[in-house]
């Protein structure tokens, strides 16, 4: 009876250890299957608009390291797999955190500072999804277009903050802008010193 019971258990134990290989391989043809939609949707939709929109962006290529740096590696579109979409999100994201650094004077104001905060995050972001396992293509594709709108967008800022820069001042009115300024303003609260 203890043999009985014994084999009935081990021969419970190797059908049980064993898979179906027909059903293996259809689930694995399967997930091949859904990861090639992945990506070509991911592919299809990952097209970054990198030329400088203006000639301020433009001329900034030359004197901004990383900002040309920036939308030379947007310009560049992975063309293998999924893995080629991923190793650029993350080169993407580097550059995009890099963006802060050496920005030329004119053009180091919060105005930008925010406007390259938020492509860094929205970069960040697809970089983030594409190395989940479970890949959200239309949320990429969406980010995607974003980026491009914000990347845009910044150019736009750039371009404004020269040609403000351009317009000359009239006579007088860098001291009436002084004048107006309230942290020079002298402070009205009268002077408690004791007097003897």
């Amino acid at each position: 009876m203890k043999l009985y019971f014994s084999a009935l258990l081990l021969l419970v134990f190797l059908s049980s250890c064993q898979e179906d290989p027909k059903a293996r391989a259809l689930e694995q043809e399967k997930e091949t299957r859904k990861r090639e939609v992945i990506f070509a949707s991911i592919n299809k939709g990952w097209n970054f608009n990198s030329q400088p929109l203006n000639q301020t962006s433009s001329e900034l290529r030359t004197f901004w390291a990383e900002w040309r740096v920036f939308l030379n590696e947007l310009g560049q579109k992975p063309k293998s797999s999924i893995g080629a979409f991923q190793q650029k999100a993350k080169t993407l994201s580097k550059r995009a955190g890099e963006l802060n650094n050496n920005i030329p004077i004119k053009y180091n104001i919060p105005e930008i500072k925010s406007r390259i905060s938020v492509i860094a995050t929205k970069v960040n972001a697809v970089n983030l999804y594409i190395h989940l396992n479970q890949i959200p293509d239309k949320k990429i594709v969406q980010l995607v277009q974003e980026i491009n709108a914000e990347v845009a967008s910044m150019q736009w800022q750039l371009d404004e903050i020269k040609r403000k820069s351009e317009i000359k001042t009239e006579d007088g009115e860098d001291d009436m802008l002084r004048m107006l300024d309230t942290a020079r303003a002298i402070p009205n609260t009268p002077n408690l010193k004791p007097t003897k």
